[in-house]
């Protein structure tokens, strides 16, 4: 049975340089797909597609396209760099209605038990890098790193403190984290 870890955090915690190292290690992991959903707007011609309400309904689209792929692909465990209750505390933050689709693939993954219950919260650094698709300051991502953890807190998920430290340090948290709950 494949264990399905949640990777997760505010923008700018370094969650991608720990997927990147968890993937080097030779680690499953599934891409997040809110990235990918802004540069394909944005190179479509929208500068903020976030300000559109069928951005949350998009993303979702795109989380469970990779996750079907994820599960079909199998192994002993995955790592998600975020999920859909992620998507979900992305919609609250921004203030936009939840679109079915996600609140049906939510409720789904909650009966079906497919995350684990231990999600990795990589707590945010002291500093944000900004790019074409993170315009967010550290003051508004401390406030949606608070709606993050209350969302998964919501749903029952234990947060598992992947606290500012050398990626290496973090590497090791996540890891024997994953190792535990498969033991």
């Amino acid at each position: 049975m494949t264990r399905h870890f949640i990777l997760t955090g505010a923008p700018g915690a370094g969650k991608t340089v720990l997927i990147r190292q968890l993937e080097r290690e030779g680690q499953h992991v599934v891409e997040e797909a809110a990235t990918d959903v802004i540069a394909l707007q944005q190179a479509q011609g929208t500068a903020e597609p976030w300000q559109d309400p069928q951005f949350i309904a998009d993303i979702a689209a795109l989380q469970l396209r990779r996750q079907a792929v994820a599960q079909a692909a199998g192994g002993e465990t995955q790592f998600h760099d975020r999920s859909l209750f992620c998507t979900l505390a992305l919609a609250e933050h921004l203030e936009h209605p939840v679109p079915p689709v996600l609140e049906d693939a939510v409720a789904r993954a909650l009966a079906e038990k497919l995350f684990h219950r231990q999600v990795l919260f990589v707590r945010l650094l002291d500093t944000i890098e900004q790019t074409a698709a993170r315009r967010i300051g550290l003051v508004e991502a401390r406030a949606f790193e608070r709606v993050h953890e209350a969302t998964y807190r919501r749903f029952g998920f234990e947060l598992v403190e992947v606290e500012p430290g050398t990626i290496l340090r973090r590497l090791d948290r996540v890891l024997a984290t994953a190792r535990a709950a498969t033991t």
